[in-house]
């Protein structure tokens, strides 16, 4: 791969996804993706492991020593599970069991790998002529890159993680949230430094780019420490094998589970929390939770559990910390089952910071209105909240698929820097700045609609009565067309025997 720009790699990243696209054949999308990304994954500890390597071999160190390749939060490779052996199996039947075999040594020298990996390629549904083809294609890109394409493999990463999302439509929303969310989170809360918290991760897309957002600002993202859980198995599989790939170290936890009845992080306050929990889940509660300390502002209803998600955060939130959270609209202005009444007291506690309504068609997953809620222990603006109504912004990628531009994401993150600075000036129809006093008025519903008002509109500078004498002049004239066209049919039925 070329010393290149983002023109390149983004090339590159199409040409893996078309070649992996080819090899799946007749498997589905869903179980599918674990052998594109599992490939992805090996290439890349595969060429660390070289690098370091060709390293140790010019000090003329031991190229063995299992701890030369820790220090460095490299991955050990054994020699029976190193590139130069798979290549060379690349164009016979038995590739698969190679692969397969390579996972289980990788597995076995590194601890933090243990049971994450896939091992599904021996599988007599996979192509090995086209499993070969592959392998030829990573072999022949050198992916150890420098300076700002050192990233390219999780670049390939996240993008075939999307265009799965994309291919598996609702069940995506397991693992997948659309980047330019992600990064609307993190530009406004800035993760800069301490610990940041994910109760049900995913494939880890919020930790990437809060590390992402600290490297682009010249911040060292080793003063980031990454708390995560998911309860899909094979979902906090692909999180782990994602940070590797981006040389992210997390702790997710000993293992999957539910992050409600089994809190894996439970003593843990967190200075920037950044999630995408699952929206309006049902079913949450079996009556073993409704004591639970978490629950501080009432217990959320056992149909939905939007207000856990929230009052979960909030528990694991550091005396100054501050986060960022996808719900579902209804969220915003419910008045069933409690939920007016915990967000009542959440807003008069003074910890809602900002409320962004996002436009439809985001999600790959669901057609459901989302917002984002900003909360905060210590807000800079005591008693007031920002109102950000953001749905006219975006553009349309496909036909069912909208994206925020990067303008529109820096126009969000501006206007809360304008806000906490004490600078923002309302723009009616996109951003109001509201008191406590005023929201409780609206019988605390915080849907940004109510507040912002109806954008004004250009004066055209055409005068009131001149400008009413034309359009009743233009519509006199649609009246009497329609009058014409309404005789021409009747004539026209009446000449076939049927009278209107």
């Amino acid at each position: 791969m070329a010393n290149g720009n983002n023109t390149a790699s983004i090339g590159f990243e199409q040409q893996i996804w078309a070649a992996a696209d080819i090899l799946r054949g007749n498997i589905d999308a869903a179980e599918y993706k674990h052998v594109v990304l599992g490939l992805i994954f090996l290439k890349y500890i595969s060429d660390k492991f070289e690098e370091r390597y060709n390293e140790l071999l010019a000090d003329d160190d031991d190229v063995e020593d299992k701890d030369a390749y820790l220090e460095k939060n490299v991955f050990y490779v054994p020699p029976q599970a190193r590139w130069s052996v798979i290549v060379e199996a690349a164009h016979r039947e038995e590739i698969g069991t190679v692969i397969d075999e390579a996972m289980r040594e990788i597995e076995k020298e590194n601890k933090r790998l243990k049971d994450v990996l896939p091992k599904n390629y021996a599988r007599s549904e996979l192509d090995k002529r086209r499993l070969g083809n592959v392998v030829d294609l990573f072999t022949n890109i050198q992916m150890i890159e420098h300076g700002t394409d050192k990233d390219i493999l999780g670049r390939t990463y996240e993008y075939c993680l999307a265009r799965f999302a994309e291919q598996e439509g609702k069940r995506a929303g397991e693992f997948y949230t659309p980047s330019c969310v992600v990064r609307t989170l993190v530009e406004v809360l800035q993760p800069f430094k301490g610990r940041v918290y994910d109760p049900c991760c995913g494939s880890g897309g919020m930790f990437i780019q809060s590390s992402k957002f600290v490297e682009s600002h010249s911040g060292n993202i080793g003063n980031l420490s990454i708390y995560g859980q998911d309860s899909n198995p094979t979902t906090r599989k692909m999180a782990i094998m994602n940070l590797a790939i981006h040389g992210i170290e997390a702790d997710l936890g000993p293992y999957h589970d539910d992050t409600f009845y089994n809190d894996l992080h439970p003593t843990l306050k967190a200075v920037y929390i950044l999630p995408n929990p699952p929206f309006n889940l049902s079913d949450w509660n079996d009556g073993s939770l409704n004591d639970d300390p978490r629950w501080k502002y009432g217990l959320p209803p056992a149909g939905n559990a939007n207000f856990a998600w929230l009052q979960h955060m909030i528990y694991h939130l550091a005396p100054n910390g501050k986060m960022g959270v996808v719900l579902a609209n209804g969220s915003l202005s419910s008045q069933t089952g409690g939920e007016d009444e915990i967000r009542r007291k959440i807003i008069e506690d003074d910890l809602v910071e900002g409320i962004v309504a996002l436009p439809k068609q985001l999600f790959y997953t669901t057609q459901i209105p989302v917002s984002l809620w900003f909360i905060s222990r210590n807000k800079k603006q005591k008693g007031k909240t920002l109102f950000i109504d953001a749905r006219k912004t975006g553009i349309m990628v496909t036909r069912r698929l909208r994206e925020l531009t990067d303008e529109d994401i820096a126009k969000i993150a501006d206007t809360f820097k304008a806000f906490n600075d004490g600078t923002l000036e309302e723009v009616k129809g996109f951003c109001a700045i509201v008191t406590t006093e005023e929201i409780a008025k609206q019988d605390y519903i915080l849907t940004p609609g109510r507040y912002v008002g109806i954008e004004e509109q250009e004066d055209d500078g055409e005068p009131f009565e001149e400008k009413m004498a034309r359009l009743t002049g233009e519509l006199s004239e649609m009246f009497k067309r329609s009058h014409e066209l309404e005789e021409e049919i009747r004539k026209r039925l009446g000449a076939i025997g049927y009278e209107i």
